[in-house]
């Protein structure tokens, strides 16, 4: 054999290995990407909807729970339920088929995410669920309004409350000196 059929073989080989890993890198990347959209959007969607992986964000309609260990079926929601919207909103049912239960979070009304694929019958087939926390987790304030902390009045004069400013030389408050 001669130098140069080696470098040939050894050229071809590079080159379907290169190719490979090309290929494998451009299909894995297509495979991993999902789309974000909520409920109304993925009606929006038509046939593009059918071939990509997506994350669905709505709200679980009340009463539609329905959990065998970590399998659950519900109703995803484009709105709230107490939302004067919420009878006319688009409706999504979801099966989840899971590994894991849901996260405790996850209960009537809560802003939930399912990742997965939607199928032509209308159904999607979540491998993943999200729950988010709603506002109406914060703290209640005296009038009644979740998440939003009451006016504190301000002071007539802001001096009034201020710290008067260390003397040159002099030690700060709380540290002691010897």
């Amino acid at each position: 054999m001669n130098k140069n059929s080696n470098s040939v073989r050894i050229g071809i080989a590079v080159a379907i290995i290169l190719g490979t890993i090309g290929w494998l890198a451009f299909s894995g990347y297509g495979s991993s990407k999902s789309y974000y959209v909520t409920v109304a959007e993925l009606g929006k969607m038509g046939d593009k909807a059918y071939k990509s992986n997506l994350r669905v964000e709505g709200f679980v309609q009340p009463g539609s729970i329905q959990q065998n260990g970590p399998h659950v079926v519900f109703v995803l929601n484009e709105f709230e339920s107490h939302s004067p919207k919420a009878a006319t909103g688009r409706r999504l049912t979801v099966v989840y088929k899971g590994a894991e239960p849901p996260p405790d979070t996850f209960k009537d009304d809560a802003m939930g995410i399912a990742i997965g694929t939607i199928g032509r019958d209308g159904v999607f087939q979540a491998t993943a669920l999200q729950a988010k926390c709603a506002s109406k987790y914060a703290p209640a304030t005296p009038n009644g309004q979740p998440g939003k902390a009451p006016a504190q009045p301000a002071p007539a004069n802001p001096r009034a409350n201020a710290t008067p400013a260390p003397q040159p030389g002099s030690a700060p408050t709380g540290i002691a000196t010897n």
